[in-house]
């Protein structure tokens, strides 16, 4: 949060407008709530079910609109995945290849 608010991030204040929207829904956040509050914690089993769970985590903003390409949003480490610079230090997973 400290990020979007002290970096020269374009969408800023609508992030910001969202993120204190959803916090005003539940009584355990101050300000600003970013992640939701429900849990699923599943086993990771296999190769492929990381990929999908990576996979899902780097659409999250295409499905909402926010973005073209997951590489395309500063904070996603989807840019580390495109060997695009980032602003996130990534470890990255081992990744089969496929293409869209």
């Amino acid at each position: 949060m400290k990020t979007i608010i002290e970096q020269n991030e374009s969408r800023r204040d609508w992030l910001l407008m969202i993120f204190k929207y959803a916090a005003s829904k539940h009584k355990r956040n101050s300000k600003y709530q970013l992640w939701t509050h429900e849990n699923h914690a599943e086993e990771i089993y296999s190769n492929k079910f990381i990929e999908q769970k990576l996979d899902y985590i780097h659409n999250n903003l295409v499905r909402s609109g926010i973005v073209i390409n997951p590489e395309d949003y500063l904070y996603s480490s989807a840019r580390n995945y495109a060997e695009l610079d980032g602003v996130l230090n990534v470890i990255e997973v081992s990744r089969t290849w496929k293409t869209h």
